[in-house]
């Protein structure tokens, strides 16, 4: 019980999404009188904080094992960037976590698999939006790119420059479609049309595009 009610406490306290003790062990000792006795010993552990906690917990964030986190999570947490990466065929670019799970919804509708929920958040530049791609591709299972973005904070023409830049860098070519409109969607949609990119006018649209994009290259 004292062990349960430890391991609650310090969840609690350190706004840990996971505390697990694993393996817990029966240890036997002989004490000085000669007595067998046996206690319980942690032999290992292992806990996991919530990101968004750890403002409320100084020096939480010195004891990261960067060794045991996935290397593209990392990398988004330093972009600022949410992002989970899931089994399917079709990279997700979204700003705002409805609009993201409304983006995976219609991919599945359409027949498709998304291969990650990634949200690049308001206000988002061009360095963040090439950084989210680079996330994407270094899946090796994306087989088309759905970019879907709904500007208000965020500026499409900064989008559409960091797509822009993404794709002059990317190691490996993967059909991508683009739908942007709210702020500065018009000359989003100048610069996109100048470098060639593939538009959508409906997110239905786009989705659909996409899903057609990945049965292609999959063939």
């Amino acid at each position: 019980m004292a062990i349960a009610q430890g391991l609650y406490a310090t969840m609690k306290a350190n706004d840990a999404d996971l505390v697990e003790v694993n393996p817990l062990a029966i240890v036997a000792e002989t004490g000085a009188d000669g007595a067998a006795t046996q206690r319980l010993v942690c032999l290992d552990a292992k806990i996991t904080l919530d990101d968004s906690g750890l403002s409320r917990h100084k020096g939480l964030e010195s004891l990261r094992d960067l060794d045991e986190e996935d290397p593209t999570d990392a990398q988004a947490r330093r972009l600022g960037i949410n992002f989970i990466h899931l089994d399917g065929t079709i990279g997700c670019m979204v700003n705002g976590a409805g609009l993201a799970m409304t983006t995976m919804d219609l991919v599945k509708h359409f027949g498709g698999e998304p291969a990650n929920f990634l949200d690049v958040g308001g206000g988002a530049r061009h360095e963040t939006v090439a950084g989210a791609m680079e996330l994407i591709l270094a899946d090796p299972k994306v087989k088309a790119i759905l970019v879907n973005i709904f500007g208000g904070i965020t500026r499409g023409d900064e989008v559409a420059a960091g797509l822009i830049e993404a794709r002059a860098q990317q190691a490996r070519a993967v059909p991508m479609v683009v739908r942007i409109v709210g702020t500065n969607a018009a000359e989003a949609a100048r610069l996109l049309t100048e470098a060639k990119f593939e538009t959508a006018a409906s997110l239905d649209e786009a989705a659909e595009k996409a899903v057609a994009m990945a049965q292609g290259a999959a063939r």
